[in-house]
C-alpha cells in the first residue's frame, strides 16, 4: 500500500477491519432468509451442510491428512473467528461463484462481487458531483461517466449509481481509522435521461490484510494478497434487479490473478485523458434487467 497519508490515520489491521465487516454484516439484515419454508430451508441445509462435510472429508482421506495438519487447521478456524475475518474469507474465496449464479441468468450488465467493505446509506448527490473526498485526497483524478438503461434500450431517470472504493492507499474509509466517514463513498441520481458524470479519484490497488487469519493462509499456500485497482458500484432502478459490479483499469498487473477471482472482461474500463479537465476520464453504461414476473 501506499504512504500518502501516513500521517494523518493509523495502519489498519486485519482484527479492526475484519470486526467492523463481522459487526456491518450483522447488521445488514441478510442473514434473514425470507424465500423458504422452515421445511423447504432444512432440507437445503441438510444438502448443503452434508456436501459440504463429505467433501471435506474426501479430501482427508484422499490427500490423507495427518493430525498435525487438522489440528492446524482447527486452531486456524479458530483465529479466523478471533480475527473477524469470516466476512473477508468468504468474500475472497468463495463470493465469486455465488455471484456467478446469482447472476448467470441476466441478459444486462454483468456483475461481479460485493466484497466486505459496502456501507448502506451513503450520501446521495445529482447526477452531474463530486463524491465525498479530502481537501488533499492523493491520486488521479477522474471523471466518470455514462447512462443507466433497460435491456430494452428504455433510458431508466430513477436509476441511483452508488459507488464507493478505495484511497490511494488502498484503504476504505469506515474500514481505517483516520478517514473521513464518507470518503469516497456516495450515492448519485441519474438526469432524466438516465446520465450521470461522476468526479472521484482513481483507486489503488492494496493487498488485503495479511496480519491475520488470512494472512496466514495466503503465507501458507505462497500465494498473494492483491486484489487489482477497482471501482465498486450498485447500481438500481425501480422494476429492475439490483445490479452489483466491481468495474477494473487496463494495466494493473494483478488483472490476471486477482486473490478474489473477481476480474472479467466486460468489467474492464476503457481510460483516456479527461477532455473536461485534468487526470483521466472513462465512459460506462449500464444495463439493468427487468425484474421477474412474479409466480
Amino acid at each position: 500500500m501506499n504512504a500518502a497519508h501516513s500521517d494523518t490515520q493509523l495502519s489498519p489491521t486485519a482484527a479492526v477491519a475484519g470486526n467492523v465487516a463481522t459487526e456491518r454484516f450483522r447488521a445488514s439484515g441478510k442473514t434473514v432468509n425470507a424465500h423458504l419454508s422452515p421445511e423447504a430451508s432444512r432440507a437445503r441445509v441438510n444438502l448443503l451442510a452434508t456436501r459440504a462435510v463429505r467433501a471435506l472429508n474426501d479430501i482427508v482421506l484422499e490427500e490423507r491428512v495427518t493430525y498435525a495438519e487438522y489440528n492446524a487447521l482447527k486452531a486456524w478456524l479458530i483465529k479466523v473467528g478471533e480475527d473477524g475475518e469470516w466476512p473477508l474469507w468468504l468474500d475472497v474465496w468463495l463470493e465469486h461463484s455465488v455471484e456467478d449464479v446469482a447472476t448467470d441468468h441476466r441478459q444486462g450488465n454483468k456483475g461481479s462481487i460485493e466484497g466486505p467493505y459496502y456501507v448502506p446509506d451513503a450520501p446521495e448527490l445529482g447526477p452531474t458531483d463530486t463524491i465525498p473526498m479530502r481537501e488533499d485526497e492523493e491520486g488521479t483524478p477522474l471523471r466518470f461517466f455514462g447512462q443507466v438503461r433497460s435491456v430494452d434500450g428504455t433510458p431508466l431517470p430513477e436509476a441511483r449509481v452508488e459507488l464507493w472504493h478505495a484511497d490511494s492507499d488502498g484503504y476504505y474509509s469506515q474500514f481505517v481509522p483516520g478517514i473521513p466517514e464518507w470518503n469516497l463513498r456516495a450515492t448519485f441520481r441519474v438526469d432524466a435521461e438516465g446520465r450521470f458524470d461522476l468526479r472521484t479519484m482513481q483507486p489503488a490497488a492494496y493487498q488485503i490484510p495479511t496480519d491475520g487469519a488470512c494472512g496466514q493462509l495466503i503465507a501458507a499456500a505462497g500465494w498473494h494478497a492483491w486484489r487489482p485497482a477497482h471501482l465498486h458500484l450498485k447500481v438500481g432502478a425501480p422494476g429492475h434487479e439490483l445490479l452489483t459490479a466491481q468495474l477494473y483499469f487496463p494495466g494493473d498487473p494483478h488483472n490476471d490473478d486477482d486473490i478474489a477471482t473477481a476480474v472479467k472482461p466486460e468489467l474492464m474500463l476503457e481510460i483516456a485523458p479527461n477532455s473536461a479537465g485534468s487526470g483521466h476520464q472513462t465512459e460506462y453504461d449500464f444495463v439493468l434487467d427487468p425484474e421477474p414476473a412474479s409466480p
